[in-house]
Order: C-alpha cells, then structure tokens, then sequence
C-alpha cells in the first residue's frame, strides 16, 4: 500500500508525459507532411519557415482543445476504444479545420485527399502509443481493492459497472453501514480505497473523516442535496462561512443568451442539414405514403407539455402491429431508411424545429413523456427538478450517461447542469455530441432501472420502440 502510495504522487506526471509525447508526435507528422510535402506542392504561395512554425504551433493548439474536451488525454480513465476513438476524433476535427484554415490562407479550394496521409499516419500513431502506454500504467498502477459501503437503497448497478472496469477497479468486499461504523474503520484498514455508497448523512460524514484522517481514498455516491450545496455560491460576509443556493433556475440574462444560442445555432443546424431533411423525407413518404414525422407529448420548463417533433422510422400504427415493445435491431416494423435514421440519431434532427418554436433549448434534459415521469415521480418526487430549464436536444446527461444510466442518475446529471450552468458549458457539451452520435451506447453492467415498477419497465415504449 505504501508503494502504491509513493507511486500516486507521480501519477500527473506520467499522464502529462504520455499526453507531451502524443502531441509532439502528431504534431511532428503534420510538421513534416506540411512542410517536406504540402506546403510546396499545394499552396499557390508557399510559406517560408516562420511561417510553417507557426501553421504547426496552431495545429497543435487545435489538436490541445479537441483531445481536452473528447477526453482524448485521459489515460487510466477510459477504456482502449473509448480512449483511441476520442483520440481519433480529435485528430479528425483539428485536420478539417486545419483543411479550411488553408483553403481560406490559400483562397481557394485545395485537394483534401492530400490530408488523407497525415491522418492515416497519426491513426496507427495514436493506436500504437497508446495500446503501448496503457500496458505500462496499468503495470505501475493495478487495479484498487476497495471497500464498498452501501446503503439501503441497493447500489448494485454502481457496484456491477464499477466490476466491469476490472482493468482500473476491484471491489474486494461489500459491507452494510448498518454493520456498524467501528466495524467498518476496521474493515476500512484492510483496503486503500473506500467507496461509499447512498447512506445516510450522519454515518458518511464519520467515515469521510476517518477515511481523510486515515489517508485512505474515498469516493462518496452524491445525494439530490449535495449536487444543490456544491453549486452554491460561497459567501463571507461573517466570520463563519455560509453557502447561498439561489434555486431558481437560471437568471433572465442567462435565458435571454441562452435563447439567443438556441436561435442561432438552431438556424444554422437547419441550413447546414437541409440536404438531410430534404433525403430522409422523401425517402419516407416513398416508403409507404404515411406522415414524415412522428409526434409525441413530452415535458418542458415548468411542466408544460409540448409535441416533439422526430423523423418516423417505424411503419404507420407500429405499436397496433404489437403493441407498446421496444423495437429490436432487426424489427421488421422499422423502415429500411429508419435504420439508418436511428444509426446516426439523424432521426432527433426535426427538434431544431421545437427549438425555433421556443419549446426546447439546443442543450438541457431531454424531455421525458408525461406518463413516464409520472411514475419516476413515484419513487423520485424531486425528478421534477429537471424541468427549472427548458428540455433539450443534447443534455449534461446524454453526453456523460449511458444507455443504462438510472433515472436517479440521470436527475444527478442534470441539476449538475442546472445548477453551474454558462453559455460555456453549453459550447462545450455541444462540442461533445458529435463524440456520442458515432458511439455504440454503453451497456456496462445493464440492469433494469430500479425507479421503475416492473410492470411499467415491461410495457415502456419510448419515441417509436427506442428506450432512451
């Protein structure tokens, strides 16, 4: 344990030395394509080396920005796949902007196929780096044995996607806090790691404390409260410290941005796939003569009740075929063109309409149906607290939930949201959907949401046969 401990302290420094090496590679086989090839032979007016450094240094500024927001850096964090593909992303976004930079410097139009050689280059770059580094810091870090610690409310679909990252945790035994806190120190001194789950206030904060006077590791499972005290806005007016949490949702000059972001962005969604709309709805009116969207009552800002508007991929009156059930992969139910609608999720695409109209936002909680958080509200009265904003097209949720993220969850997700919300944050989790859009949702340790009835959990039919 001490060994682990002593190698802790070094941990930044080897994941700033595994993302120093990623970025000096790539940026040196851009460097040379650019220079040794695309700089002579493409640009009407080559650069001289000032200025090929400095084409260079903003590649590599580009390529900071996107593997910082795709998580491209994140090293012991996620998974191989996960962690090349955000890596790959970032690659891909920085050499399409670097394209129209040098469209724009040159006025004009150039080959891209000459960028396909530097991107394959920094793929198999990337791929072998950091297959190479994973296997040395998971050498020099091994898995945690942690305690876990639960509560009443069951935690196992924390404990089973905590199990199915083996590679970076390994969880060595589950204890009840109703064991008793003196059984559970001891137990604590047997582990360097202590997770501890959704239990009471009183017996959490004793083992916070005993797990920081100890040294130990802890992680804690936040409650609805604590999301609400850790956005609060600190204040010293005395000599003793006071939090002021404000609970109205977002300010009217935070609306009025937010709506302009909506319109703007909205507007611009809608020129720029306009070729999409025009394909996906002649191709299903082609199909079989019924309607091109699909409506449905969902919930927005304080309750209201609006229509949603979605590309319809499934044949008209699917549900009267078969009744209210989920659509499998190969339903026949869902037409040849709604396959690739729900592939993509090009089939949200007609909620720029909603958007425009002032019913949804580009980003907040994405807006569940009526019946369905009323019996989430069954056993979550607080879900309600996701409607102080306007729903959205992508969410705080969406972009770091998966498919199998509880509804309890999922609420923690979007006050997090709510509640540290910036026109910034929204850049930034617009920025992010794309990263989800090409991503095979996660199905780490999938269990039935526990908010549910099961009866309910059965019948559910979420936007045409998809749970969300």
């Amino acid at each position: 344990m001490k060994d682990r401990k002593t190698k802790e302290r070094y941990k930044r420094l080897i994941k700033l030395a595994f993302a120093a090496v990623m970025q000096i590679g790539l940026c040196l086989i851009y460097g040379a394509l650019w220079i040794g090839y695309y700089n002579n032979r493409v640009l009407q007016e080559p650069f001289y080396r000032r200025g090929n450094w400095v084409m260079v240094l903003i590649y590599g500024l580009l390529l900071t920005f996107f593997m910082y927001t795709y998580g491209g850096f994140k090293i012991g964090y996620l998974k191989n796949g996960n962690l090349i593909y955000s890596q790959i992303m970032s690659v891909i976004f920085t050499n399409v902007l670097t394209y129209l930079q040098v469209a724009v410097i040159d006025r004009r139009l150039v080959n891209p196929v000459y960028l396909l050689p530097i991107t394959l280059g920094e793929i198999v770059f990337i791929a072998a780096w950091t297959m190479l580094f994973q296997l040395l810091y998971r050498s020099l870090f091994p898995p945690r044995q942690m305690l876990f610690v639960e509560g009443d409310r069951k935690d196992y679909h924390l404990i089973d996607k905590m199990n199915a990252r083996d590679d970076k945790y390994e969880i060595g035994e589950v204890i009840s806090y109703r064991r008793g806190i003196r059984k559970i120190k001891r137990r604590i001194d047997h582990y360097d790691t202590v997770v501890i789950g959704d239990i009471p206030s009183h017996e959490r904060n004793l083992l916070l404390k005993y797990c920081f006077e100890t040294g130990v590791r802890s992680y804690s499972v936040p409650k609805i409260s604590d999301v609400l005290l850790r956005s609060s806005d600190e204040l010293t007016l005395f000599d003793s410290p006071l939090l002021l949490s404000r609970n109205n949702g977002l300010s009217i000059e935070q609306q009025w941005a937010k709506r302009v972001e909506d319109v703007l962005f909205a507007a611009i969604m809608l020129i720029v796939f306009s070729p999409v709309f025009v394909i996906a709805a002649v191709s299903i009116k082609c199909t079989d003569g019924g309607p091109v969207f699909y409506k449905q009552e969902r919930l927005t800002q304080d309750g209201k009740i609006f229509t949603i508007y979605k590309f319809r991929t499934m044949v008209v009156n699917a549900e009267k075929m078969s009744g209210p059930v989920l659509a499998s992969e190969r339903d026949p139910r869902i037409l040849p063109i709604g396959r690739l609608l729900r592939a993509t999720r090009l089939d949200e695409l007609p909620q720029i309409l909603n958007i425009l109209k002032g019913e949804m936002s580009l980003v907040g909680p994405r807006p569940e149906r009526p019946e369905l958080a009323r019996e989430i509200e069954k056993n979550i009265p607080e879900f309600s607290y996701r409607l102080k904003v306007k729903a959205g097209l992508t969410g705080y949720a969406q972009v770091y939930g998966k498919y199998n993220t509880t509804s309890y969850d999922k609420l923690k997700l979007d006050l997090l949201y709510i509640r540290k919300y910036s026109l910034l944050l929204d850049l930034k989790l617009i920025i992010m959907t794309p990263k989800i859009m090409f991503m095979k949702e996660s199905t780490e340790g999938v269990a039935p949401d526990p908010d549910l009835s099961p009866e309910y959990r059965d019948r559910i039919e979420y936007g045409e046969g998809r749970k969300l």
